[in-house]
């Protein structure tokens, strides 16, 4: 048996203690601090970053999920679906809000499915005499699909041209029928005439190989995919102080080259070409699923098809989730330059509940980790009401973990008068405690997926800007995984890393 001296003991406990605070403190010390830019708009289209990749789809207006209210010229009064859906179409508000909306599924430029509040459709009633409307279906079919005819003078008067070949008419403010013969005027006496208010638009993945259609999207979208991010931007990000990029990505790479329509393949050979240039330029790289299977925030990043968020309702869009995160670890898992796995970005609450986005992060992570035991797997904060420390207890435990938040002085009433000065001591006090509030010694790793030096200030000077941009890269800096900028290239300047650095406005 063998005898040690106290000071061998306390040697041993000592050399015990660091190995286990090592170990608990594996998420404190990642291989390298991350200065990021994001290649928004790239993998996953997002129309405001680069508006011109849908100029030339036919009748653009009209676009998936468009949200259209009409207005009757007879009654003055809006179309509404009774009860949000499930029941009959009238024509009896007089304000437009959720059920006198109907977003489109756009089945081809001409025609389209109505879908309502309550995620039904709107069609004819096959038990009644072909002309009553109702909102009863949960899919779309023949009795389901709709022409909007304009008005070639003021597009804003439409008809609506029902399946049976008849146009809707309000006969009065609870019978609204498709039995109306068209032709004739567009004045304020046409019981089938409409005053058309376009209230949302979304221009994401969806709406643009959706909109172009089969024949025409492939050739958009490749050209786009191989001219947008090419081999001398990411010599670029080297050139200039930055080590990483993180790539948004959709569900439907993982299909590649035959995603399900409207998608097109492709994505993933573009993806191939960013691993390539990353290791030649020393650029590590965070793969990030930000469109999941049935849209986790309803926005158009997310390819949403028509604004309702759906991900996370059946098993089916989790296991899918994580099947894409499968596929793409084990394609990158040997690649010197995959850095990290984001799991999902920016789910929503309440819509994407945390029991969901737990289950969900936990088969992630496992899907990362049997094929790489070194990449971090980045979990993103939901957006909404939620705590920021709620994923800590799913994180407990499990190693190289990171918690993503997004910082933004936009989007909230707080930051529309505020100024220069406002916006700077904001990201030093509140981003400063927000960060602390999510950075624990024990905990995972913090990161800033995504910030950019823009504002509601008008009228702010370069120097303004300068001194934004210094702020937040110094309290983002302090973020222990590191920050990414959002985004390289932008038509909206301040929004473009590339033009921010060339112009002196952001010096790293």
């Amino acid at each position: 048996m063998a005898i040690y001296s106290t000071k061998q003991l306390l040697s041993i406990c000592f050399l015990f203690f660091m190995v286990s605070f090592c170990y608990g403190r594996v998420n404190l010390n990642p291989t390298l601090k991350t200065k990021a830019v994001n290649l928004g708009g790239w993998l996953v289209t997002e129309g405001w970053i680069k508006p011109s990749l849908f100029d030339d789809i036919p009748n653009k207006d009209f676009l998936d999920g468009t949200a259209l209210q009409f207005k009757s010229v007879t009654v003055g009064k809006y179309l509404c679906a009774e009860l949000g859906g499930g029941t009959i179409i009238v024509a009896n508000r007089t304000a437009a809000s959720g059920w006198e909306t109907f977003r489109l599924w756009r089945i081809n430029e001409t025609t389209f499915n109505f879908r309502v509040f309550d995620k039904r459709f709107i069609g004819l009633d096959a038990n009644g005499k072909g002309i009553d409307l109702v909102a009863v279906s949960n899919t779309p079919g023949g009795s389901e699909m709709f022409e909007i005819v304009k008005n070639s003078d003021d597009v804003s008067r439409v008809r609506i041209k029902a399946p049976n070949g008849f146009f809707l008419q309000v006969k009065t403010e609870e019978l609204v029928t498709a039995d109306h013969p068209g032709g004739g005027g567009w004045g304020d006496d046409d019981p089938s005439v409409f005053v058309m208010t376009i209230a949302e638009t979304l221009q994401g993945e969806f709406q643009v190989t959706n909109g172009y259609g089969p024949n025409k999207a492939p050739q958009i979208m490749r050209e786009h995919w191989s001219t947008y991010i090419v081999e001398d931007d990411f010599k670029f990000i080297a050139g200039n102080g930055l080590n990483a990029v993180r790539i948004p990505v959709g569900w439907w790479i993982a299909s590649d080259p035959t995603p399900p329509k409207p998608y097109v393949g492709g994505s993933l050979q573009a993806l191939d070409k960013a691993f390539t240039w990353a290791q030649k330029y020393g650029v590590k790289i965070i793969i990030d699923l930000h469109a999941a299977p049935g849209s986790q925030n309803g926005y158009e990043h997310s390819a949403s098809r028509d604004g309702f968020q759906e991900w996370g309702l059946t098993d089916e869009t989790i296991q899918k989730s994580v099947s894409v995160i499968d596929f793409l670890t084990a394609r990158y898992a040997k690649s010197p330059s995959l850095y990290a796995v984001e799991l999902l970005n920016e789910p929503l609450a309440p819509g994407a509940t945390l029991d969901m986005l737990n289950e969900y992060y936990k088969a992630g992570y496992n899907a990362v980790r049997k094929h790489s035991s070194t990449a971090y797997v980045v979990m993103s904060n939901r957006l909404g009401a939620s705590d920021p420390t709620e994923l800590f207890p799913l994180t407990n435990g499990l190693t190289r973990t990171v918690i993503d938040v997004h910082y933004y002085n936009l989007f909230w009433d707080v930051f529309d008068d505020m100024t220069v000065q406002q916006n700077i001591d904001f990201i030093h006090t509140n981003r400063t405690a927000q960060l602390n509030q999510i950075t624990t010694s024990n905990g995972p790793l913090t990161f800033v997926g995504e910030w950019v030096a823009e504002w509601q200030v008008k009228g702010a000077t370069k120097e303004d800007y300068q001194r934004f941009a210094k702020a937040q890269l110094g309290v983002y800096g302090r973020a222990s995984f590191g920050w990414a900028y959002w985004t390289l290239k932008n038509v909206n300047n301040h929004w473009s890393l590339e033009w921010m650095i060339k112009n002196g406005y952001i010096k790293l």
